[in-house]
This record gives structure tokens, sequence and C-alpha cells, in this order.
């Protein structure tokens, strides 16, 4: 295992517990205790994921990531105290791929850093000849992870492709939010409806600030699921 995961905490004893943990079953570790220290050193590191703790002084964990999601698609993970919904929603809303509340075990830690790492996989694609799919101005390329609204690349986070991903693997039927969660995030995720509808909005938005039309491409079902049509 050669992943590099990176610990943002301030609170000192903590980053070295969850990194001593991490590299106790393979990962390489790197920890700064500010989000000021991540944001200078991010070129000389390029973690495959981030944990990032949100209780941060000089700045918080929210603005970070804001910042993040600005040049990098890298997968994070937020780590707060603070359990309410409103805040869940905001870190989702800014890009974070999981939401982990102190204190957590050391086994829930391990799966949901292996959940979102699984993340960054391709989908085991349907058939052995179908490597793109072409909506109107809108194409997804399965081998490269990629997609585009005419010439204009999308810039999506891991998670954000993944679902777009899943959806055109089966264009024009209807993926339910069971489905989606389970292959995305893992089975243990299949009742957190809210992450998928923060993640489909996101999306959404990027698609509109792009194309009004293509935006349309992700069809809603009501208490069922989503649909990516071909028929725009």
């Amino acid at each position: 295992m050669n992943q590099q995961v990176v610990v943002v905490d301030d609170e000192r004893k903590i980053a070295r517990f969850i990194s001593a943990n991490l590299k106790s079953v393979g990962y390489k570790v790197t920890t700064y205790l500010s989000g000021v220290e991540l944001l200078e050193n991010f070129d000389l590191i390029q973690p495959d994921i981030i944990l990032l703790d949100v209780m941060m002084p000089e700045m918080d964990g929210f603005e970070v990531l804001a910042r993040l999601r600005k040049f990098t698609s890298t997968p994070v993970i937020v780590l707060t105290a603070r359990s309410q919904a409103k805040d869940k929603v905001e870190g989702l809303n800014l890009g974070a791929d999981d939401y982990l509340t102190k204190p957590f075990s050391l086994d829930e830690l391990f799966a949901r850093v292996k959940a979102v790492l699984r993340r960054t996989q391709p989908i085991e694609q349907m058939t052995n000849d179908q490597t793109a799919l072409v909506c109107g101005a809108f194409k997804i390329d399965f081998p490269k992870r990629r997609c585009w609204i005419a010439d204009q690349e999308l810039k999506l986070t891991n998670t954000e492709y993944s679902i777009l991903e899943l959806l055109a693997m089966n264009s024009d039927k209807v993926v339910t939010h069971e489905q989606v969660l389970s292959d995305i995030w893992g089975p243990e995720y299949r009742d957190e409806v809210e992450y998928l509808r923060v993640a489909i909005a996101r999306i959404r938005g990027k698609l509109k600030k792009v194309d009004k039309e293509v935006a349309k491409l992700i069809v809603t079902y009501p208490g069922a699921g989503y649909l990516l049509t071909t028929n725009i």
C-alpha cells in the first residue's frame, strides 16, 4: 500500500494518534497542524486523500476545503466534533467526500478512508467496448475518468465523477438512491440520502454553469433515484 494520506489537525496528540494508526495498516502519512501549512506544501506532497479537521485557528477547515476545491479534486474527509446537520451539509456543499464526527473508532476511520479511496478507482464497466458516452454536447470518457461539455472540461471531485460515471453506464435507467450510495460510498451508506442529494446538486450546478440544457441530463425520480437521459 503506497497511498499518501495527509492529516491536518491543530491538536498535536490527535494528529499523531491518527497518523500512527494509519501507518500501522500500511499508509504513508504526512501531518500538518494547520490548513495554511497544507496549502503551502500541497504541491510537494500530492496526497491521495486528506483528513481535515474543521475547528482550527487562523483558518478553519471549511475555508481550507473551499480553497482546495479551487485547484484539486483530491478526496477530503472532514473531521469535526460538531455533529449538527448544518455543519455536515456545509462540508458536503463545499466538496467534502465524507464527514467523520469525533470521537470515532479506528475501525470507522479505516473504513471511511478505504471507502473514499475506492471511489478514485474506475467502476467496472458494463461492456468491454463501452469507453465513452456522448449526449449532445456532453461527453464522458470512462478510461480517462474525464468529462466535457463541448470543448470545456468539467472539474469534478472523484465522488462527483464516480456518480456521473455510474449514471452514464446505466443511461436511460433509474438508478436507485440505495444503489448509488452503496456503489459509490459503500453499503454502510445506503441510508445517507443527504450525501447523495448534496452531490447531485453540486454536479448539476457545475453542468449548469457551462450549459443549462446539459444540466437537464440528470433527471430526479422523487423517492426512487436518478436517471441520466440521452434524450436532450
